[in-house]
């Protein structure tokens, strides 16, 4: 016979998290209620898992913000390798070292990667500022060759499914998401893309919405670009990208993102189950992820559903669990 269990676990909080300030806390990561900011907590660029992430009112709704050597790179597109993180407390600032090449990839493997000649390293720093901003900065160990200049830049990339038809802001021009990628298109390193949806020094996304509403401000001297890279690839998410500069290495990029952060909001309780099945005897484990602020344990109640309805086959308080990173 199976046997059903409720286990009750809290998303991590962090004292920092509690207050209206985004702040570095003990696990590694920027964090307040409402916004979690992680800096290369996972490095899979593949899966748009990597980079700096933006987790606003519980979605991902930003992420894999990197330096890329294209607008829209692909599944098998050059990724960087991961080298040194420092997480500096004292300075309120988590530094990812990075280079171009990856030697693991580089025409090895599976999928062999073929890499353009070019080699350098560099730092993505982030740093909280005031309230729900923070900084972006990368440095670079030397300036780029003439012929990488307008190629690599950094690409930060919103999650679409959850912005079609939503409108956004560029220098207060506006525009919409759109649902489907569309032309003009034009040729950047031999591609077809279509061309930026639009170009400046300030966007707002989701200015309509509280929940989703974040601001990009350019600080370095290039220009934001908004792209949607789904025109040459299926799988692509829209861009927000900075070209690095010619002659630049200190503070090449420098952005200042601002998501909206609803006072007082806290996240719904979510019943996860196993992804991949049970066993005939094994039992059945239902853990109930909560926000960490809401401590309660309130009655669960597990119905069977039959051809007569609904049949109650056991309630009772979920046990405590534990803890998520995040």
């Amino acid at each position: 016979m199976k046997t059903a269990f409720f286990c009750l676990l809290l998303t991590a909080l962090s004292s920092a998290q509690a207050k209206d300030q985004l702040t570095l806390n003990d696990k590694g990561y920027l964090a307040m209620q409402g916004l979690n900011v992680t800096a290369f907590a996972d490095i899979y660029p593949d899966g748009h898992q990597t980079g700096v992430t933006v987790i606003q009112h519980g979605s991902r709704v930003a992420a894999n913000g990197d330096l890329r050597l294209e607008i829209s790179p692909g599944q098998w597109s050059p990724v960087p390798v991961g080298g040194r993180q420092e997480v500096d407390k004292k300075a309120n600032r988590i530094t990812q070292t990075l280079s171009y090449p990856d030697p693991s990839k580089d025409r090895k493997g599976f999928n062999p990667i073929a890499y353009p000649d070019l080699k350098f390293t560099y730092k993505v720093s982030v740093t909280p500022l005031q309230g729900s901003q923070f900084k972006v900065t990368v440095d670079l160990d030397k300036p780029l060759p003439a012929e990488w200049i307008g190629k690599v830049g950094f690409n930060f990339e919103l999650f679409p499914g959850e912005l079609f038809g939503k409108a956004f802001l560029m220098d207060q021009r506006a525009g919409i998401f759109p649902r489907h990628p569309e032309g003009p298109m034009v040729e950047k390193a031999g591609e077809f893309i279509p061309a930026p949806l639009a170009t400046g020094q300030r966007l707002t996304v989701a200015p309509d919405s509280d929940k989703q509403r974040l601001t990009i401000e350019n600080r370095g001297p290039g220009t934001l670009e908004l792209w949607d890279g789904r025109g040459n690839h299926n799988n692509g998410w829209y861009i927000v990208r900075s070209a690095v500069p010619a002659g630049a290495t200190t503070n090449a990029i420098e952005w200042v993102i601002t998501p909206n952060v609803i006072p007082g909001w806290r996240s719904e309780p979510v019943l996860q189950v196993s992804q991949v099945g049970y066993a005939p005897s094994q039992a059945k484990k239902l853990v109930i992820e909560q926000d960490a602020l809401d401590t309660r344990a309130d009655e669960v109640a597990l119905y069977q559903l039959t051809d007569g309805g609904r049949r109650l086959v056991r309630k009772g308080r979920p046990a405590a669990w534990g803890k998520f990173l995040r």
